[in-house]
């Protein structure tokens, strides 16, 4: 079984040839009616990078399959292109799209990027275009290791479309005035559409420090506005993962359209209200409380999350601050009165003008 370009390289042997099948998923069912036969799956380069190895051992037990990787198109295309391996962010986006290569845009930033077909050149030119990436220099690696070879560079701007030949990857050096994400809490809130109901940049860096985010975790972002706190907590490892629970429809819209332009589009929106909407969903590692704070969800909270399980909740009104007072009282954990002040005009001059302060509960359940 292969993709019909890999069965025409292969001369007559006799042996039954099937061509696998798009979308891909369809040759799975074909594959396991094969069983009991002895069965050659082709597939370009590693097929644990970025391949198709990982899809086929999931539908079959360890001894009925054996990988013989070959060079995968990453290292093909750090040969061709002369750049250390390890320096270069690798990313596959055949199915993925091409919003996740946001987080990684950043001047003189390397990467190494595998395509679906010949049309994704000119999406990506497109996209670093409206991202304010245009200067950035693109090479275009046609049929890498085989007699149709072809390297091709331009910049985003100068990109001309025409055909390339699959299967292909592009080398991408980024150059350009767009605004790079920072790797630190707290971007900018300009990065997210918001319709005021937002955690700003220096309370949610302070909510994602006491959430400290680690890797594989589960965040449940409870009221979560813009959806920044998940977002950012997703942005801080490949392996995160992040739920954002919010009651109104347009602002559940609104979070996904955030994470999707920032390349977190892993984020899972549900729209309803806690705790009622919490049923059956993943057992987090953190939770945050933005919105819909009550004593009914922390009194759910406490029966249903597992121990060691890391709440932060914030307070803006008396009542829930008595409330987090309380609770705080109660089982523990620090409190923290945030007050932050702005310039603003004053008459001709200039003077402070004060956000309502915040109150924050950390707490270790």
């Amino acid at each position: 079984m292969a993709p019909p370009r890999h069965l025409a390289l292969i001369p007559e042997a006799g042996a039954e040839r099937i061509a696998w099948p798009v979308p891909f998923a369809e040759g799975i069912a074909i594959l396991q009616g094969l069983r009991g036969r002895r069965v050659v799956v082709l597939a370009s380069g590693d097929p644990f990078w970025f391949g198709t190895g990982s899809v086929i051992a999931r539908h079959f037990s360890p001894g009925e399959w054996r990988a013989l990787p070959g060079i995968s198109t990453f290292s093909l295309a750090a040969a061709r292109l002369g750049w250390p391996l390890e320096r270069v962010t690798c990313l596959g986006l055949h199915a993925a799209p091409l919003s996740r290569l946001r987080p990684h845009l950043a001047p003189d930033a390397r990467l190494i990027l595998l395509l679906r077909d010949g049309g994704g050149v000119e999406e990506v030119g497109r996209y670093l275009r409206e991202e304010g990436f245009g200067e950035s220099r693109i090479v275009v690696l046609e049929s890498l290791g085989g007699p149709r070879e072809r390297i091709t560079t331009a910049t985003a701007d100068s990109l001309r479309a025409r055909a390339f030949s699959h299967p292909l990857a592009v080398g991408l050096i980024c150059a350009g005035q767009g605004p790079a994400l920072p790797l630190c809490s707290g971007i900018a809130d300009e990065f997210f559409a918001h319709d005021g109901q937002i955690t700003k940049r220096p309370i949610r860096a302070l909510a994602l420090s006491a959430l400290a985010p680690r890797p594989g975790e589960m965040l449940w972002d409870i009221g979560a506005g813009s959806g920044s706190i998940a977002i950012e907590w997703l942005l801080a490892d490949p392996s995160a993962q992040a739920i954002s629970i919010e009651p109104r429809e347009e602002r559940a819209l609104r979070i996904r359209d955030n994470a999707a332009r920032l390349g977190v589009d892993r984020l899972q929106v549900v729209q309803g209200s806690a705790p009622e909407a919490l049923t059956g969903l993943p057992e987090p590692k953190a939770v945050f409380i933005g919105g819909g704070l009550s004593g009914a969800m922390l009194d759910h909270l406490k029966d249903r999350l597992a121990p060691g399980t890391r709440l932060v909740a914030h307070a803006v009104t008396l009542e829930s601050e008595a409330l987090l007072v309380a609770w705080q009282a109660r089982l523990g954990g620090d409190l923290l009165r945030i007050a932050l002040s702005e310039t603003a005009p004053l008459g001709a001059r200039r003077g402070w003008k004060s956000a309502y302060p915040v109150v924050q509960w950390r707490v270790v359940l």
